[in-house]
């Protein structure tokens, strides 16, 4: 069992010793505990349960974390993938939500699995969902006086459960002061990918990640016979010629664990049951 997660990228020019160490912390604790949660349960609802934690904590930028766009509303998207199924779920641009990664989650059953704008919004109220505000106050603050934030703060999960099954989550909550109707890649193949050989989450500026592919190409190249460090090192160079901004986790069906940034500053934790690891 293997299971590794991140929080996006630091954004250097305002994020403070004091804010690193914390998401250090933070990043360790849900490590672990969704560590001794796989236990128990299967990849898929452990990404889901790793991703909703990190969705809850105002240090990310998801969930209750997630940015403010141009318009002064805050929309959020995320996606889940069964790599035993080849299942994607997931929704764009949902309002009011608490934990986008959960109504990913009930989406998973239904034939129209992707959901964006009203559409996921509605489906969520239809099935449980409370009407619920994401902003915090710094979020607030920053909108009011037009911080221009980094906004590289996605969260996301990978996980081999102990039946082999992998499994991948992705959350976002956009990059901030975005055009009304951006569409991020969290909730594309691009951002959030797993078939039986591999799971990638991605972080980083969503267009590039987009014009790259690099999620899926990454799981391709592992499926046809690559390493997960040879697969990561061939798509990386290709985000070179256009200085593509991103960051990457995975776990391939062997156990390996790899990740790689293109500009250094992605926060990430990856534990085993033994060995722990935290960066950033």
């Amino acid at each position: 069992m293997k299971i590794i997660i991140h929080g996006g990228f630091f954004s250097e020019s305002s994020t403070n010793n004091e804010t690193k160490v914390a998401k250090q912390e933070a990043l360790l604790r849900i490590v672990k505990a969704s560590y001794e949660y796989l236990k128990t349960h299967s990849a898929l609802e452990t990404v889901v349960y790793a991703v909703s934690m990190l969705e809850d904590d105002a240090l990310f930028n998801a969930g209750i974390g997630s940015q403010i766009q141009s318009d002064g509303k805050i929309r959020m998207s995320a996606a889940l993938m069964n790599g035993a199924t080849q299942r994607m779920s997931g929704v764009i641009n949902i309002e009011n939500v608490k934990n986008p990664i959960q109504v990913a989650e009930v989406l998973m059953k239904e034939d129209d699995r992707i959901l964006g704008g009203s559409g996921a919004t509605n489906y969520a109220r239809q099935h449980g969902f409370e009407v619920f505000s994401t902003e915090i106050p710094q979020r607030r603050a920053e909108y009011e006086a037009k911080v221009q934030s980094l906004g590289l703060g996605t969260v996301g999960c990978v996980a081999l459960d102990k039946e082999g099954k992998i499994a991948v989550a992705t959350s976002t909550g956009g990059k901030g002061f975005e055009l009304v109707g951006r569409i991020s890649d969290s909730a594309t193949v691009a951002g959030n990918y797993a078939n039986s050989f591999c799971g990638v989450s991605l972080t980083g500026v969503g267009e590039d990640i987009v014009s790259n592919a690099t999620a899926a190409k990454i799981v391709t190249r592992v499926t046809d016979g690559f390493t997960l460090q040879e697969a990561f090192a061939k798509t990386f160079d290709e985000l070179l010629p256009y200085d593509g901004f991103a960051g990457a986790i995975a776990i391939d069906s062997k156990g390996n664990v790899f990740h790689q940034d293109s500009h250094p500053s992605m926060v990430f934790a990856s534990y085993d049951g033994e060995k722990e690891e935290v960066f950033n």
